[in-house]
């Protein structure tokens, strides 16, 4: 058994969201991404499906140029090479799972 928390040992970045790995399963990597308000991740692509849920505040999730608002308690699904972007309309937290095969090195080097 694994067990993480969402919501403790928060620490804002100053420039750039903060992200960290809760938990590494067999199939997944499940990563918390902490926002401030207007922080953001340029628009990128993965190479696998991705899952976010917006655990706590609001973003603007952009998919291929259009923009979606996501509030707390909502989930997308992206299929691997497709182009989006986040930005936080408030402080938020992000859970984000990744493929066991995708690389954290790669979230953590996408500009802001």
């Amino acid at each position: 058994m694994k067990k993480a928390s969402l919501t403790e040992n928060l620490i804002y970045g100053i420039t750039k969201p903060s992200i960290e790995v809760m938990i590494e399963t067999e199939t997944s990597k499940e990563i918390r991404i902490i926002f401030k308000q207007q922080q953001q991740m340029k628009e990128h692509k993965t190479p696998f499906p991705i899952v976010v849920e917006v655990f706590k505040g609001r973003i603007d999730f952009g998919v291929q140029g259009v923009k979606n608002t996501l509030d707390a308690g909502d989930i997308i699904a992206l299929a691997g090479g497709i182009p989006h972007d986040l930005t936080a309309l408030e402080d938020s937290i992000i859970r984000l799972s990744l493929s066991k095969k995708d690389s954290v090195a790669r979230v953590r080097e996408i500009e802001s």
